[in-house]
């Protein structure tokens, strides 16, 4: 199979293949992999890339769901890409987005893709950014990355969407706390989920707090003004409204130039990024089982990290 012209083709067994040769660690694919990549790059960006986040529990996966089978009735072809953690213990990952979606997972014009954070922090898996190029030029126009959902590191996910969504639970006590300042400081839209039944107005509530708090956060430089919204997965309420708001900002961002400028800074974050990593990755791989052993025993010494890594 030639999976260049089978992705563009918008064969989804190719681009999952695709996706599967980007990951993987071996040094045998990494070439093919990169060669795969430069080729779709050419057919990539014609997208909105959209970052969804929010504490576990909040209804990340039943959202996505909901709003992407409103998507594709619309005609658009979605990709959702959901980030898993992966064990330290075992590095292994349960990868149950997939299943959660059992509705948008059987669409012909969406694709699911989990993958494991791989150890990496920020609930973005370090090889998402190459993986929307793939989608892209398979022909999904809209992109829909979905976070681990671990805290504040969750911030890392707006180094490659256009739009960063941060969704929300009423009624949790954190209207206000400033563990969520980071998060919330870049968020173009907040959303209140679960807004249904009992937790109606516990929602509305949420709503103006949240709304009263973005005003006490810096103007964004794009000179967009973040929005708060409620919804209803259950109910299917609030979603064509939050829809509309992300296609006013792409058009916005777009005609700004903005967007475009936007990924620019993305791509200069990714090559520090990626230079740091593979540098890191090399010295240390270039170092001695003795030598590790050494460093080691400095260590139990009482020489710090830094003492340590000044000598190597």
């Amino acid at each position: 199979m030639d999976l260049f012209k089978e992705i563009l083709n918008g064969n989804k067994v190719a681009l999952a293949k695709g996706i599967t040769l980007l990951e993987s660690s071996l040094d045998s694919d990494n070439k093919k992999a990169q060669s795969l990549l430069q080729k779709c790059l050419a057919h990539s960006g014609n997208s909105i890339r959209v970052g969804v986040t929010g504490v576990p529990g909040v209804g990340k996966s039943s959202f996505i769901e909901v709003l992407g089978k409103l998507l594709t009735s619309k005609g658009h072809k979605v990709a959702v890409l959901a980030i898993d953690p992966t064990s330290e213990k075992t590095q292994g990952s349960i990868l149950g987005d997939k299943s959660r979606m059992h509705q948008l997972s059987v669409d012909e014009n969406a694709f699911i893709r989990p993958s494991p954070t791989a150890g990496t922090l920020g609930g973005v898996a370090s090889k998402t950014k190459d993986s929307i190029v793939l989608c892209e030029a398979a022909g999904f126009d809209i992109i829909l990355v979905e976070t681990v959902g671990v805290g504040q590191s969750e911030t890392k996910v707006s180094t490659i969407c256009d739009f960063f969504l941060l969704l929300m639970l009423a009624g949790a006590g954190d209207e206000l706390q400033g563990i969520k300042r980071g998060i919330m400081e870049l968020a173009d839209m907040l959303v209140i989920t679960k807004t249904d039944g009992d937790n109606l107005q516990h929602s509305k509530n949420a709503k103006q707090e949240y709304q009263r708090a973005l005003h006490l956060f810096p103007a964004m430089e794009n000179g967009w003004t973040p929005k708060v919204s409620v919804c209803s997965s259950v109910e299917h309420t609030g979603i064509s409204e939050i829809w509309e708001i992300i296609s006013r900002f792409n058009k916005q961002m777009t005609s700004s130039n903005w967007k475009e400028e936007h990924r620019k800074k993305q791509n200069i974050y990714w090559l520090h990024h990626t230079i740091k990593e593979e540098l890191g990755n090399k010295i240390y791989n270039s170092l001695s089982e003795e030598n590790i052993e050494k460093l080691e025993e400095k260590l139990m010494s009482g020489k710090s990290i830094f003492q340590i890594m000044e000598k190597i």
